[in-house]
């Protein structure tokens, strides 16, 4: 019981946490970091909670959860695993509903990520086929494709072989050239880092749990991160202050929904609160974030999964 114990608590302590990591100053400084903090805190709550279902379900084998998991399915074939649970062997009731939690909190989780990365794929396909009716390739926007729309857009949709980066005739119009080749080293640093790969995960919780303000709490703050990486990313080969005028620009001329799927340089109207701390940064650069300070938060994470995972092995 003392494995449940402490994954529980990991796990607790990982929802707790979620609150001051988002309110935290230190990921606007290094949002790199900021994002493997959020991931690994993510990942750890999932196998904790899990674990810790498992580990009460099956501390009466006294073996860990993974070996407890091997003996389970070791009665469940040798006696069926209803007679296991419920006639000789050592599991009661409570302990199989736990069981049966661990199973389907699991299966949730799986099906979220499953369906989220085909909702993806397939809402990116319908796009592109879109794209190939209405947008067209213009010689002053090298890479990108322009689609005639009088509301100022720029996103990507990322793929393995056909990344695409869009931009509205609206954006060219507010746009001077000098901004636009900001945007575009935005749009263009989402794809090589495979920002959406690092988001699907985010999605998927909301997907799996929609009505926990937690996760979307944690959502949006990953989004927001993601954002910041881009800006660093273009910033190395723009002016830090195009990109912000470029991200005002899009403000003042009413930004254009984005499509599913994809990563936009400047958010919705619903999300403009965090454009604007993305242009303050970019005009009002902080100092970033320490090696020792980038140390610390890496070797937590670390320490925290090699823990969560240790614990599936600690005999009950």
């Amino acid at each position: 019981m003392v494995s449940a114990a402490l994954l529980a608590t990991i796990s607790v302590g990982c929802l707790l946490a979620a609150a001051p990591l988002r309110r935290a100053s230190w990921p606007v400084r290094g949002p790199h970091v900021g994002v493997i903090a959020w991931q690994a805190l993510g990942l750890a709550w999932g196998i904790s909670t899990i674990g810790a279902l498992l580990a009460f379900g099956l501390a009466p084998y006294g073996e860990g959860v993974f070996g407890g998991l091997v003996s389970l399915a070791d009665d469940a074939l040798a006696h069926g695993f209803y007679l296991s649970a419920l006639g000789d062997a050592p599991l009661g009731a409570t302990r199989v509903a736990a069981i049966v939690a661990a199973f389907w909190l699991f299966a949730q989780l799986l099906f979220g990520l499953t369906t989220s990365f085909v909702h993806v794929l397939r809402t990116r396909r319908r796009h592109r086929d879109l794209l190939r009716l209405v947008a067209r390739d213009d010689p002053d926007v090298p890479g990108a494709r322009v689609l005639d729309h009088p509301a100022a857009a720029a996103y990507c949709l990322p793929g393995v072989l056909r990344s695409q980066i869009v931009i509205s005739a609206g954006a060219l119009q507010v746009l001077d050239r000098h901004e636009l080749a900001a945007v575009l080293a935005h749009e263009h640093a989402h794809l090589r880092q495979r920002h959406d790969l690092v988001l699907l995960p985010f999605s998927s919780l909301k997907r799996a749990f929609p009505r926990l303000g937690v996760i979307e709490t944690s959502y949006r703050a990953v989004a927001l991160l993601i954002e910041m990486c881009a800006d660093d990313q273009a910033s190395r080969a723009r002016s830090a202050r195009e990109l912000a005028m470029a991200l005002l620009r899009f403000g003042t001329a009413g930004s254009a929904p984005v499509p599913a799927g994809a990563l936009a340089a400047a958010a919705a109207e619903s999300d403009q609160p965090d454009v604007v701390t993305r242009v303050s940064r970019l005009l009002n650069p902080v100092a970033e974030l320490s090696r020792t300070a980038t140390a610390a938060v890496l070797v937590s994470a670390v320490a925290l999964m090699t823990t969560t995972l240790a614990l599936w092995h600690l005999p009950m």
